[in-house]
């Protein structure tokens, strides 16, 4: 058996691995890059392996870098079935044909510009069209139901509590008189979230793929109900606007429940609050209706109010004029809209209109990734460049991360440690290299097994319960380098505009000047060396 990482390898995005096991290959995953330019390239690429000599599918979750490359693998010769869970299905239903629609505008508006200038025309990554046609491949399952997914292949999914449907996957392999049993992790949730029951345990593996997007940190333990209530309340006083970029699928229900929580005890003033997101306004109505999934908490609310969501001041946002209009009513109010990092969709209209008004205020309450507009606003960028136009941010910003759908280390570590027996070793993947190199040193020092953070192409070849691991061969364009690139163009954008300010402090003040240039060129020096190193 052999197990190839094409996906999430030391980067967070694009979670992809191809398992070959007696004669047949299975996907697990097929999910989009998301991030800079430099990463986002890598969904035009090629596929790593022949889509038509693909099996079958098993994906983890609905969410984009998970399952958003699926209609191109269909473009492009799979025909196998994709195995997941019901909710996963009515979830991919409505994210595969957006993320087509994206496309679509993409190319459109890049063929606008190009034809000025002669150049080439650019296709859609998959149309909605494609993305419809993929759908028809799903085939669903119930949790905790094992089914055969080719012949000596068996699999199974468990509840992830991550967002609604998600799952984490079993997976046993015979060859022979050899049995190996897998586990790939998905994305895990958070214990102790509203909605969604917890992550289920564990059963024995001989080999855990596992996430890693917050490898390296521990979730703020704190009364966030309580800070989102102040944020609130502070910006409403002042005049402002609450602007929150989520997440359509997963997130804003979750804030939708916090608010119906704040709003019904009086926490938060009575102020209008718009989910400016047609999915979010879809995933919420499939919430809804997958009530087996609530947690207990959620079903005796249900059982009360016969609703999660009820307050009088809740508006859904259909059409892109009822979007604009948003920003034209006098008022403060809560706009929660997609995308979750800023990096696409009506929210960047949202923060046009109120990155540069000191009484607003922007609340993150996820993960944003490198290169993404959402990751710059928490860095703390002084200014940014939305929808073509420079906009001076004097908005507050907040990272309110207790809200992520992603179990943090101590908790991935503490439900690990809740193993029936000690895996032969853990592929570390699905985070940035720190929270990578943590996550697997922690693995190591708490559990007392290997852990290997494997690089995008490498291939670990299984036989039972003993692995050897191929590297790939040297590949400087592959996605977690294409990230480090990125950082660098920034960096280096950086010292270009303090030698500007170089050439007016030589005027000014020669002596505070020299010292300067010192620092500047051993910057470059750094720059021109890590460059060389790509």
């Amino acid at each position: 058996m052999k197990l190839t990482f094409l996906g999430a390898a030391r980067t967070v995005t694009g979670s992809c691995y191809l398992l070959e096991a007696n004669g047949h290959k299975v996907l697990i995953d097929c999910g989009m890059f998301q991030g800079s330019k430099l990463v986002r390239d890598f969904n035009n690429r090629p596929f790593a392996f022949a889509p038509a000599e693909v099996d079958a599918l098993l994906l983890t979750h609905a969410h984009i870098d998970h399952s958003g490359l699926i209609p191109k693998l269909v473009k492009e010769g799979f025909s196998g079935p994709v195995h997941c869970t019901e909710g996963t299905k009515e979830l991919c239903g409505i994210l595969l044909p957006d993320s087509a629609h994206i496309q679509e505008s993409d190319a459109e508006y890049a063929n606008r510009k190009g034809l000025r200038s002669g150049k080439p025309q650019v296709e859609p990554l998959y149309t909605v069209d494609e993305a419809s046609a993929a759908l028809r491949h799903f085939t669903t399952h119930d949790f905790d139901t094992p089914f055969e997914v080719v012949p000596g292949v068996l699999a199974g999914f468990r509840v992830a509590g991550h967002i609604l449907g998600s799952s984490y996957i079993g997976v046993q392999v015979t060859e022979g008189d050899q049995q190996t049993r897998l586990i790939f992790s998905g994305d895990v949730g958070q214990p102790d979230q509203p909605i969604l029951d917890d992550p289920a345990s564990l059963f024995a593996a001989d080999f855990i793929v596992t996430e890693s997007t917050y490898g390296n940190r521990e979730h703020k333990q704190y009364d966030k109900e309580a800070e989102l209530a102040e944020i609130i309340s502070k910006t409403v006083e002042r005049g402002g606007n609450v602007v929150i970029p989520a997440f359509a699928v997963g997130r804003t229900q979750v804030l939708l429940y916090y608010l119906q929580k704040l709003f019904d005890a009086k926490r938060i003033p009575e102020v209008p609050i718009y989910i400016d997101s047609p999915m979010a306004v879809q995933a919420t109505r499939i919430t809804m209706n997958r009530r087996e999934e609530f947690d207990e908490e959620a079903r005796a609310i249900l059982a009360q109010q016969g609703s999660l969501y009820s307050m009088p001041g809740l508006h859904f946002t259909a059409t892109a004029e009822e979007s604009r209009l948003i920003n034209t009513m006098e008022g403060s109010k809560i706009i929660l809209s997609a995308s979750g990092m800023a990096d696409a969709g009506r929210i960047l209209h949202h923060l046009k209109h109120n990155l540069w008004r000191p009484e607003s205020c922007v609340v993150f309450a996820g993960y944003q990734a490198e290169g993404s507009l959402g990751r710059r606003l928490v860095d703390g960028a002084k200014q940014v460049r939305v929808l073509g136009e420079t906009v001076r941010v004097a908005a507050t910003i907040y990272n309110m991360s207790g809200f992520s759908a992603h179990a943090d280390k101590n908790q991935l570590l503490a439900w690990y440690k809740r193993l029936p027996q000690k895996p032969k070793a853990f592929f570390v993947t699905h985070g940035e290299i720190d929270a990578s190199t943590e996550l697997a040193r922690q693995l190591q020092f708490q559990l007392g097994t290997a852990a290997y953070i494997p690089q995008y192409g490498d291939s670990a070849n299984i036989t039972g319960s003993d692995f050897t691991v191929t590297a790939a061969p040297v590949m400087t364009e592959v996605p977690e380098v294409a990230e480090v690139k990125d950082y660098l163009k920034n960096l280096e954008n950086g010292y270009l505009t303090q030698r500007a300010k170089l050439e007016a402090l030589l005027v000014r003040d020669p002596g505070k000047a020299a010292t300067m240039r010192k620092r500047l060129e051993k910057l470059k020096k750094q720059i021109d060396s890590m460059m060389e190193s790509l």
